[in-house]
């Protein structure tokens, strides 16, 4: 909800301040407002084809309602909503504004040297997109577990099939014999375990 009505108010206001006056250029240049409509993807790819752009964002948000439902981890609702706002974002622009339902222009006002202008939903859809690929590198999954922990080679010690001792935590190592039963050889037998020698007896009967 926040990154969709901070993307809808900023539109707002450039379509109403910026629409009929030159570009604004701040910090030297290094930041240029301007109002764009564009009606097609990012870089303004296919923009014959906007319908489509239409109906692949509703399928994204779609996408993300139902893997929420799974959601047990913080950065990834972080994520989740980054992606979903600005999909929504741009979404309303494609149903409401001109030249019509389903193939609506996105207004576009932020320009940075050398690169595509873009917005507010357009940068949230970037930063969750880049947070995705980290939590999914780092082996965090939707419900908050690290499915990688297993696998290094450094992770927990436990048991295993093959009696190695390696395995993933909370699995119990190999079983060692009580300490009686240690020292027991191949034939079933135990050795004995050394007496003291017994007393010498003397001549006279004592020790």
């Amino acid at each position: 909800m926040v990154v969709f009505v901070a993307d809808l108010v900023s539109k707002t206001v450039v379509v109403a301040t910026l629409s009929h006056r030159d570009p604004i250029r701040l910090l030297g240049g290094l930041l240029t407002l301007r109002e764009l409509r564009n009606s097609g993807a990012a870089f303004s790819i296919g923009t014959s084809v906007t319908a489509v752009f239409t109906l692949i964002a509703l399928g994204v948000i779609v996408a993300i309602l139902r893997t929420a439902r799974r959601l047990r981890s913080i950065p990834w609702a972080v994520t989740l909503g980054l992606l979903l706002g600005g999909a929504t974002g741009n979404l309303g622009d494609r149903l409401f504004r001109s030249p019509g339902f389903l193939r609506g222009n996105v207004v576009d006002w932020i320009e940075l040297p050398h690169w595509p202008v873009f917005n507010v939903a357009d940068s949230c859809i970037v930063c969750g997109g880049v947070l995705a690929v980290l939590l999914a590198a780092r082996g965090v999954s939707i419900d908050g577990s690290r499915h990688a922990a297993a696998a290094r080679p450094d992770g927990p010690r436990g048991g295993t099939a093959d009696g190695t001792g390696e395995g993933a935590a909370g699995t119990p190592g190999p079983r060692e014999d009580p300490p009686a039963q240690r020292g027991a050889a191949l034939d079933g037998t135990r050795p004995v375990p050394d007496r003291p020698p017994a007393p010498r007896v003397t001549g006279d009967g004592s020790p």
